[in-house]
């Protein structure tokens, strides 16, 4: 069964540490090797005002691609059935309620589910009262839903609309890319989640020079590319995330 692809488009205007050497005698090295392997320090890192969500964050960096991706309101998918066009529709877009209204069935609630769970409901209600053995196509048409702001040191700042898998870099590419005298090494990623807003730092450089991990983009993310804009509150709270590229709840 096919998946449609979604198209990005904007939307609106837009401390040194000192190390001391020590020698060990070479018939030491072995079991200083296995015992680091055996077991790892104990670290707790972050402070009282902060809670890091993992160690790397790894959790919020997992690309939703499109066969797990959940329909939300103001999506746009196209169902057909095969053999069936008095059936299908090319276009039909997700009410706030997550509902769809398609032929013969009637108003289908399908928010939160992925395109084969919509295909799996309207196949067996088309079984139950029409034909035989339905087959039914469920493609995502727009991503309405996946909203990122950009704004900082970016060429053309605004709200854009993007495909889910879509990293911060491309996030920042939707904007234009920073700006020539943009302080790449310090942008930061708003998250608002169920649990309260998550911030994370990202040395973009490193993001791309393969060094640092490029995260995936949620719907509503806000990225700030350069942080001297940001309120005096939020600068310290950047300062005291205890890593780069971990979200920490404030």
């Amino acid at each position: 069964m096919s998946r449609g692809i979604g198209i990005a488009g904007k939307i609106t205007e837009q401390g040194n540490l000192g190390v001391k050497w020590q020698y060990f005698p070479l018939a030491g090295i072995a079991s200083l090797l296995l015992s680091a392997c055996a077991s790892g320090p104990d670290v707790t890192p972050g402070i009282a005002t902060s809670q890091p969500v993992s160690t790397l964050g790894q959790d919020r960096y997992q690309t939703r691609l499109e066969d797990t991706y959940a329909v939300r309101p103001a999506d746009v998918i196209s169902v057909s059935v095969f053999r069936e066009a008095e059936m299908s529709v090319d276009r039909v877009p997700i009410s706030a309620a997550g509902n769809v209204s398609l032929p013969l069935i009637g108003t289908l609630s399908v928010g939160g589910m992925t395109p084969a769970q919509i295909e799996e409901v309207v196949e067996r209600k088309l079984r139950t009262s029409y034909l035989r053995h339905p087959e039914v196509s469920v493609n995502v048409i727009e991503y309405a839903s996946h909203m990122v702001t950009v704004e900082g040191s970016v060429k053309d700042a605004g709200l854009y609309r993007f495909q889910p898998g879509t990293r911060l870099s491309g996030g920042i590419s939707l904007a234009g890319g920073p700006e020539r005298t943009a302080d790449i090494e310090q942008i930061a990623v708003f998250r608002d989640t169920p649990e309260g807003i998550h911030i994370a730092k990202f040395d973009y450089r490193a993001v791309q020079s393969g060094q640092m991990l490029d995260p995936v983009l949620q719907p509503g993310d806000r990225i700030v590319v350069g942080t001297d804009s940001l309120s005096v509150l939020w600068q310290d709270a950047l300062r005291a995330i205890p890593a780069f590229a971990l979200f920490t709840r404030f």
